[in-house]
This record gives C-alpha cells, structure tokens and sequence, in this order.
C-alpha cells in the first residue's frame, strides 16, 4: 500500500477515531503490510512507532477492552494523592489550625489560598500545583465562601412584640387613611469619580475610569452626599433629600416635612396623624432630644399628631424604607460613578421596581451644625404622650396650636 493511499484513510478517519481505536487501525495497517509496515505507517500518519506496536501487543494479546473507554482500566496519570501517600495528611494539617467554625460541618473553610498552600507543601516536600490543591480541597469539603450577616448582637427581650406592635399601628393607619412612613439615612457617598460597586454595561473595553484610592475630595466638586429617605408604605413611593451639611435630627425632620409639603399633602388632605416608623439610632434616634423638638415644631406647623414607632436596637434591616426604596436605588447606580451632585439626584429620581415604586429627589443645601443642645426649658414645651407600651419606642408629639390657627407650610 503506497504512503498516498494510507495518509487519505488516517485523515478521513481521523475525526471519528478514538485514541484507542486510532492505535489499533494503525497497527492492523502495518500488520497487513507486513516487513517495514510500522515505519510506513508512520511516515503517513506521523504517529508514533511506540504507538503502533503497542496496538500490536494489544492485537496480539486477544483482550477485549471496554468499548466505552480510551484506555484500560487505571490507565492514565495517577493521582496525587496516589504518588505522595503524605500529601492529603500535610494540607489537612496546614488548613485544620485556620479553619473556624463546627469541626464536624459538612463545609469548612480557610483564609489560605490554593497557592499558598501550594508554596507551603512545595517547602514540605511536596510538588503539587494550586489547582492540584483546589482539587485536594473541595475533596475534602472546604469551598470559598463569602461573609454572611447573621449576628445582629443582643436581642431585647420585647423585640417580637415590638414588631407586632408596629405591625398593629400600621394597619390601624391605613384603615383610617392616614399617612405612614418609614425614615432612615441612607449609607453616606462619597461624590466624585470614585468606584461605585457592581457593573452595568458599556460598549467593549471601554469601563468607567476612576480614582485609585476613595480619598474625600474637598472643593465645590467633592465633599460627601447624605441621602435621607421617606418612604410611603400605603403608595409605594419615596421621597430623598440629599444633604451636604451633617446627619443631624434637624435634617432628618426637614426631610419629612420636604417630603409632606411635595408629595404628602395633595395626595392625604384629610389627614390629621401622620405615623413614622423609624430606627432608634441614628439622626432619628429614639433618645434624641433634639429629634423630638424639630418633630414638635412639624406638628406645630402641619397641625398633625406625629406618632413614632422606633425599631428595637440592632433590628435596622427590618425597617421597610432598607428594601423598598434603598435597595432599589443602589441597583439603579450600580456600576456608575457618582460625580457630582447632580448625577446622585438623577439616579435617585430616574430609581422605578417593578412593583410600581416611584421616587423623587431633591438637593438640600442647607447648614445643618452638629452640636445643639436642647434645654431643659424646651423639653418641657413638647406635648409628648407616651404609649402604654414601651414609651421609650412608641410616642405621640401632639401641635401645640388649636385647629383653628394652624399654619401651612408654604
């Protein structure tokens, strides 16, 4: 058989020929051939002479081999555990003395990476590979694993009923068509060209350019954006103030009174309560003196009786306005640099869900100073009743004025 003939047969078979079956055509070309057919054989297709004559010995051995696989059974590179009996013992031992948590887990994990291990087993006297230890390490039921928040501290002991309790003035609100809200301060940003997590999709090899380092920029086109929320749990609708000053009670309270004169009002004219469920801490903290006294003034000047339900300590997330309104926004801005003013009020306004949310920003420039003091003198101009239960989370802050000579905020 001329070398044409066989290199036409090895290139049209070659597609559908396994590497065992390739072996053994080669050696039934060459055994026909008889003398000097192994040499032709590979001066046609380019294998290997010591291919061919073990698909000789194969021939002539008679053994039928599984027709499913390439090589025998055990053929192939032996594992690494197989060749190094120590191998798996010493990467147990490296992991087990960082490795947190319930010994007896199904899942463990290490603060090492794969080829730190590795380096360690090389200095062991071990040559494997990171991924040789990936693999070792997933045999061995560790996996990369992220952080998860579970620990919210203490838990006070009336937290469920404090819950239930908020829950019953909330429907008690809607039935009697009355606003209610959820208020919180939203995580401060830094404005400029900063990296903004998450990633959102531009033309090829072309992401947004940002700083290195997230360095506050001081200047007319830097400083730090407060957003503050007001959140409509009856309408789906949110109300952002972005501040530039301080996080103070006196910003919080002008947020909801922006919020009532824009959006409140021409849509709840018959209200006279306006309910507020809120965090205790923060610029709307439970103890602040000074939260109370600018609530005081709002009621004075809308003629509503404020009612505040504060979330216990450490229950934040629970809080409605956290992933009606703020998760949604921080989809919205993913990806995207906030810099300036400007694109922060847009992004926050442009913010829609598929459940019909609706939000409207605006900047507020105003000077807030941290540092008032409210005298002893003003408390006792407040008109706050304290609910039966837990008058430290439930009150009521009354307007001082009669219906009669209310004033509306213009």
């Amino acid at each position: 058989m001329d070398q044409a003939t066989l290199r036409a047969k090895h290139a049209a078979l070659l597609p559908v020929l396994t590497e065992r079956a390739r072996r053994l055509w080669a050696a039934t070309e060459a055994q026909a051939i008889g003398y000097g057919g192994i040499a032709q054989v590979v001066r046609a297709t380019g294998m290997a002479a010591s291919t061919i004559q073990r698909g000789l010995r194969d021939l002539a051995s008679g053994e039928v081999l599984d027709a499913t696989r390439t090589r025998r059974a055990g053929g192939g590179r032996k594992r690494a555990t197989a060749l190094d009996a120590t191998l798996l013992r010493d990467l147990d031992a490296l992991v087990e003395p960082t490795a947190p948590g319930d010994p007896d887990s199904p899942l463990r994990w290490t603060c090492l990476s794969a080829r730190t291990l590795a380096v360690a087993l090389d200095g062991l006297g071990h040559h494997v590979s990171h991924t040789v230890v990936a693999e070792l390490l997933h045999g061995l039921g560790y996996s990369l694993q992220g952080n998860i928040k579970t620990r919210e501290g203490g838990q006070h002991a009336d937290r469920d009923a404090q819950f239930r309790y908020i829950a019953r003035r909330v429907r008690a609100a809607h039935r009697a068509q009355q606003p209610t809200i959820s208020v919180d301060t939203k995580k401060k940003e830094l404005v400029g060209d900063f990296k903004n997590a998450g990633r959102t999709w531009r033309p090829p090899r072309s992401p947004h350019r940002v700083r290195v380092h997230d360095f506050l920029i001081k200047g007319p086109a830097g400083g730090k954006a407060i957003p503050y929320g007001v959140y409509d749990l009856h309408r789906n609708e949110g109300w952002v103030s972005v501040g530039i000053d301080h996080d103070t009670a006196t910003f919080a309270v002008q947020s909801i009174r922006r919020w009532w004169q824009r959006m409140g009002r021409p849509v709840y004219r018959e209200a006279t309560a306006l309910l507020i469920t809120a965090d205790a801490g923060g610029s709307n903290g439970a103890r602040l003196r000074l939260w109370k006294w600018e609530l005081q003034q709002l009621a004075n000047r809308t003629g509503l009786a404020i009612t505040v339900c504060h979330f216990p300590p450490g229950t934040s997330k629970w809080n409605k306005i956290e992933h009606r309104l703020f998760s949604h926004i921080a989809m919205n801005w993913r990806g995207t640099p906030l810099v300036d003013l400007a694109t922060i009020v847009s992004l926050i306004g442009s913010t829609r869900s598929q459940s019909g949310l609706r939000v409207r920003s605006e900047l507020d420039r105003g000077q807030y100073p941290a540092g008032v003091t409210v005298t002893d003198a003003q408390m006792a101009t407040i008109r706050l009743e304290r609910h039966r239960f837990h008058g430290d989370w439930n009150y009521t802050i009354h307007p001082a004025l009669s219906p009669a000579s209310r004033s509306i905020i213009s």
